[in-house]
């Protein structure tokens, strides 16, 4: 949760407001305050689907500050 929240602070700041909203409500998905309860095969896809999309976008900063 800490981890989404702080990228959205910074897509934020970028002027990356789509990236900026997704890693907030990534941030609300993942916070350990209220049960969200999407059943162990829905969280499965959404854990595997979050983790993709963190490598491409390690994968795109990491090209970015390469250039």
């Amino acid at each position: 949760m800490i981890y989404f929240a702080c990228l959205a602070f910074a897509f934020y700041g970028s002027n990356k407001e789509a990236l900026a909203v997704i890693s907030g409500a990534l941030a609300i998905l993942f916070q350990p305050f209220i049960k969200i309860a999407l059943g162990r095969d829905m969280w499965n896809v959404v854990d595997v689907i979050v983790a993709l999309a963190l490598i491409v976008l390690w994968l795109k900063q990491r090209k970015e500050t390469k250039e």
